[in-house]
């Protein structure tokens, strides 16, 4: 009944959660979930969601529940720590589909029998994840491949879920206190948004060819080439690259590759993804990351990206010049330009002081000799302090960082993570006003003033019609204007000269360059001048507008107001 009332199908589904909560000890919060309590507190005695409990759960409601948990693992904002170590245990990984449901999709997907797409395809699956699942292959013409292929039916059941997701974020934010403070429904809208492009393989597809492009002159790094011709919304098809995954450390040296060198490519790739390119590969983990046997580095599986604007990201670029340069005056100006603290809500010294105690252990360290996991425990522990509440897009650079750090210490990494990001933050910071970004910004900012000129006669008509119906009362009192006459007079003079200057400007240019020659003249002067009426008024606007500019100038400089 409470199914149907809310508008909710798969009432076979909502008894599998509750029966899954049940045999993890959870009963109490299912039965509250089914009947309307709004109570705050569990009664005592009953089962407790711990993190190991909720990890659990997720993992045994399956694919769409593991990736609402991997979202929820990006979240350190809103969870407490021991939430988010356990959350990132929860592993994108299920035994594969059977070969001849993945030949189904493929055929369906490309209109066509799987051996006139490839003359070889490996029915082994070489990695199976919630969503999809990846095999090698060959092509036609003989070029070796991989092939991700979204699960059969994982996009309907996703929706299915997701609409559970919800019914069950309502109910616990109306049963229990820390529901409504955590947001759960925010969370799920979060997730809807998210979990559709990683099942869009047109729009992984088309992060990789972003991705290449940026890093067309690189020649460390290596994208892998998609094959269009074979790519559909449930099927992508891209070159397959031999390596070694980056973990492997012992192998990358015995093929005769410094790992600390892939280590620093690794650090570079990244700093160029924040502060030039703005997208970034957000799941930057060993798997994804496969060293080449010539010592280049390649990147794989553009499932999960993330994005920054020019704005964010110069932001960003103070953030780390700050840091490096331990001034972090800067570090706050560029946290209250993001938006990200209030100083009017914020205790800054006390933040200040924060900041520093946590960054300057820190500086000038080799990775190897730095703890991934108390950098992290330590911002974490500043962001709940402050209630601070990252966008996503940040909290997913921040997991991000912290996986491109641990990568580097597995490395065995010497360098400074903020010592290779300072050339490209002061580079970024350098070009971030040219020209052209100027122009773009003046650009934008006519166009809001546009915007705001066509509503004026509205919200003139409408503050005018309030007033006449007597909901507003307008007062104005004034004093001194009678002074402030004068020096109006003059300055609305001198804006006056200083249009016909320009009017002049204009015209004379417009009629010096025109191909209409009206009335021409002859003198005999120096071997013979010929000058026609155009001309002659060209002319005139010129010199009256270089008099009147003469003028303006004089008088201002006169009046010792310049």
């Amino acid at each position: 009944m409470i199914l149907n009332r809310s508008g909710i199908g798969g009432a076979k589904r909502f008894a599998t959660i509750t029966t899954v909560l049940a045999r993890h000890g959870l009963g109490e919060i299912a039965q509250r979930l089914l009947r309307r309590s709004r109570k705050s507190e569990l009664p005592a005695g009953t089962g407790y969601l711990t993190p190991v409990r909720l990890r659990r759960v997720l993992e045994e409601l399956g694919p769409s529940f593991i990736k609402l948990g991997q979202l929820m693992s990006t979240r350190a904002d809103v969870f407490p720590p021991e939430h988010i170590d356990e959350l990132t245990k929860l592993q994108d990984s299920v035994p594969p589909v059977a070969f001849v449901q993945i030949r189904q999709v493929i055929e369906r997907e490309l209109k066509k029998p799987l051996h006139r797409a490839f003359a070889e395809f490996d029915e082994t699956a070489m990695a199976a994840a919630s969503v999809a699942q990846v095999h090698t292959a060959r092509l036609i013409d003989g070029t070796k491949v991989a092939v991700k292929v979204i699960r059969p039916g994982i996009t309907k059941m996703i929706r299915n879920d997701i609409r559970l997701m919800y019914y069950l974020a309502r109910r616990i934010e109306g049963a229990f206190e820390v529901g409504r403070f955590l947001g759960v429904v925010n969370i799920v809208k979060e997730f809807e948004r998210t979990i559709f492009r990683e099942l869009d393989m047109f729009m992984e597809g088309g992060n990789i060819e972003k991705f290449a492009a940026s890093f067309s002159e690189v020649d460390e790094i290596y994208i892998p080439k998609v094959y269009w011709e074979c790519t559909t919304r449930a099927v992508l098809v891209m070159e397959h690259i031999d390596g070694i995954k980056m973990d492997q450390v012992e192998k990358i040296r015995a093929n005769g590759i410094d790992p600390e060198d892939v280590a620093m490519i690794g650090l570079r790739s990244f700093s160029r993804q924040l502060l030039e390119v703005g997208t970034f590969h957000a799941d930057p983990h060993p798997g994804n990351t496969i060293v080449m046997y010539d010592g280049r580095v390649s990147l794989v599986d553009f499932g999960i990206t993330g994005y920054l604007d020019e704005e964010t990201m110069l932001q960003i670029a103070y953030l780390f010049l700050g840091y490096a340069e331990h001034d972090y005056d800067m570090v706050i100006d560029a946290l209250t330009e993001a938006g990200l603290i209030d100083p009017a809500t914020i205790d800054l010294t006390s933040f200040r002081i924060d900041l520093k105690d946590m960054s300057e252990p820190f500086y000038g360290r080799a990775l190897s000799t730095i703890s991934v996991k108390d950098v992290y425990d330590q911002v974490m522990q500043v962001i709940l302090k402050y209630r601070l509440r990252l966008p996503r897009n940040l909290m997913l650079l921040l997991k991000t960082f912290i996986q491109t750090e641990a990568l580097g210490k597995i490395l065995g990494s010497k360098a400074s993570l903020l010592e290779v990001t300072r050339p490209y933050a002061r580079k970024l910071l350098e070009r971030g006003y040219d020209t052209q970004k100027i122009l773009k910004n003046v650009g934008r900012d006519l166009r809001d003033v546009g915007a705001i000129t066509r509503q004026l006669p509205r919200l003139t008509h409408e503050i005018l019609k309030r007033t006449a119906a007597g909901d507003h009362r307008l007062e104005v009192r004034h004093n001194g204007l009678t002074e402030l006459q004068p020096s109006v007079e003059r300055g609305i003079n001198r804006i006056i000269v200083g249009l016909i200057i320009s009017a002049s400007t204009i015209a004379g240019a417009l009629i010096l360059n025109s191909s209409q020659n009206v009335l021409v003249l002859s003198f005999n002067i120096f071997g013979g001048v010929s000058l026609s009426l155009t001309q002659l008024l060209g002319l005139m606007g010129y010199s009256i507008a270089t008099i009147l500019g003469f003028w303006l100038i004089w008088s201002i400089v006169r009046s010792g107001k310049l």
